[in-house]
């Protein structure tokens, strides 16, 4: 299966944006909306099309439609990564609602895939709270656990609770999942820097600019200059690089 690549500071982006319907309802709305598994022009292009089972899903989208998608390829399994593919495509050209409902698709398809419950969460860090985004790739995570890039997006997530809540459990949190991530592939740049952040909350700036040296040999693209204007206040760079 293809292993997509989507830049940390893509999950900081959509939290800048404007915020996309919320994927959690009420309790008495989403039982109407559950019974119903009606999919409207809003909820298809929200995550899990609004927050549906893929069951439910799949008796909305109606097994016409799926069968004549599926003819097109191989199996339920081939046509889930054709549209995982374009979803992506589509997500690192800024086209979110059409990402989100080829994504949608790619679950429907085949849920036992892991990349489109990433790509989903991605898009639903969006939201005013990390919360939704967490779920979506903790079922990634379920599918795939050494998945580098989903521990390293749920670090960077936490990161973001962390600096919502101030709750110590979720910067511990934050840090245990970069630092898994790290181990189960070492040249992940953007986890490198998140965990520089981590090491700067914690008021530990020779480790944070440790891990921004380290997070730049992998690549520069993943450096934040914002932070590090931010870090250069609290200690010069040990190794001039940065002025």
């Amino acid at each position: 299966m293809k292993h997509f690549l989507l830049p940390c500071a893509l999950l900081f982006a959509f939290l800048a944006a404007t915020p996309a319907h919320a994927q959690r309802k009420s309790k008495s709305k989403g039982k109407t909306e559950a019974a119903t598994t009606t999919i409207t022009a809003a909820s298809r292009v929200q995550p899990l099309f609004g927050g549906l089972s893929a069951a439910q899903a799949e008796q909305a989208l109606g097994a016409t439609y799926l069968s004549n998608i599926q003819k097109s390829f191989a199996s339920r399994a081939e046509a889930s990564e054709f549209f995982t593919t374009k979803g992506f495509e589509y997500l690192n050209e800024g086209q979110i609602d059409t990402a989100t409902y080829r994504l949608n698709l790619a679950w429907v398809l085949n849920p036992k895939n892991p990349l489109p419950y990433r790509g989903l969460g991605v898009i639903a860090s969006r939201q005013p709270t990390p919360d939704a985004s967490i779920d979506l790739i903790n079922q990634a995570l379920a599918l795939a656990p050494n998945d580098n890039q989903a521990l390293s997006d749920l670090g960077s997530l936490y990161l973001i609770r962390y600096e919502q809540t101030k709750k110590k459990k979720d910067l511990t949190t934050s840090t245990d999942f970069l630092n898994k991530a790290l181990a189960a592939d070492s040249t992940n740049a953007a986890a490198w820097q998140q965990l520089a952040r981590v090491y700067y909350i914690q008021e530990d700036y020779a480790k944070a600019w440790d891990a921004v040296h380290q997070g730049q040999k992998y690549s520069v693209a993943s450096i934040d200059f914002n932070f590090i204007s931010e870090l250069i206040a609290k200690q010069p760079d040990p190794q001039g690089t940065f002025k």
